[in-house]
């Protein structure tokens, strides 16, 4: 497998021969306005450009995986840009009403067990923050793939580390893991992805797994930089287990 950062949550997977899209962020630098009640207000979303083209993201697609309708998984440009009878997996049939209302024609709620080929993707729970935070931040999922000629990969999605995270990764056995790592927050209630704790516990509980770190630096609401999460993983050892890619970084597993 080959594991691109694009921005953001934004990357391409390219699994068992086919490339999958995740969470496509796909606008321009300073496009929407700053995420409210947070840091950098004087800042505009994205924050950064895209490290690459559109159509080097979207050519030769074989799919696209949105875990979550948030502005920074799925937005206008990516709605846009896209070939409406583009391969889709979403979480639930509320995103899959809303995206196919966009004009979508082939889109999928994934489940426990969906075949797509002879990938199998198992989505999995998460919790995009903690206590009040989870309600008000809405459903969102992870997916695993398997196939008998890849490693098996966990892209956790938007989640905080809790008690489904582990099962996944003591289920599943996962030899590469990809988490939201930017600890983005609000003004108030805490952590809505993984901090450097958070991934510290990822970190014990598959401690021969590859984790990608990213979800930062991209979004106003980051407060885990690349090079703090960097020094983190120095004074915890994990250095060579904790893989922080700067954008249009990839990875070959």
């Amino acid at each position: 497998m080959d594991i691109q950062q694009i921005r953001n949550a934004t990357l391409i997977i390219q699994y068992a021969g086919k490339k999958i899209l995740i969470d496509p962020m796909l606008a321009e630098k300073g496009t929407y306005p700053p995420f409210p009640n947070s840091l950098r207000q004087d800042q505009n979303n994205p924050l950064v450009s895209l490290p690459t083209s559109i159509n080097n993201i979207i050519s030769d697609l074989d799919a696209v995986i949105v875990t979550h309708l948030h502005l920074d998984h799925w937005d206008d440009a990516a709605i846009e840009a896209l070939p409406k009878g583009i391969k889709l997996f979403v979480q639930n049939d509320e995103d899959a009403s809303v995206i196919t209302g966009a004009g979508f024609t082939n889109v999928e709620v994934l489940q426990e067990n969906t075949m797509f080929g002879d990938i199998q993707f198992i989505k999995t729970k998460g919790e995009h923050g903690r206590g009040p935070l989870v309600e008000m931040a809405g459903q969102v999922c992870g997916v695993v793939f398997k196939h008998p000629s890849e490693k098996t990969l966990y892209l956790a999605g938007d989640t905080v580390w809790y008690r489904a995270v582990q099962e996944v990764i003591e289920t599943h056995m996962p030899e590469i893991i990809v988490v939201a790592g930017g600890d983005n927050q609000f003004l108030e209630g805490g952590s809505l992805v993984m901090g450097k704790d958070d991934i510290y516990e990822v970190y014990k509980a598959a401690p021969n797994a590859k984790i990608i770190s990213n979800h930062m630096e991209a979004v106003n609401h980051w407060t885990l930089s690349r090079e703090e999460l960097k020094d983190f993983s120095n004074e915890k050892g994990m250095s060579d287990n904790i893989l922080v890619p700067n954008d249009g970084e990839s990875y070959t597993f």
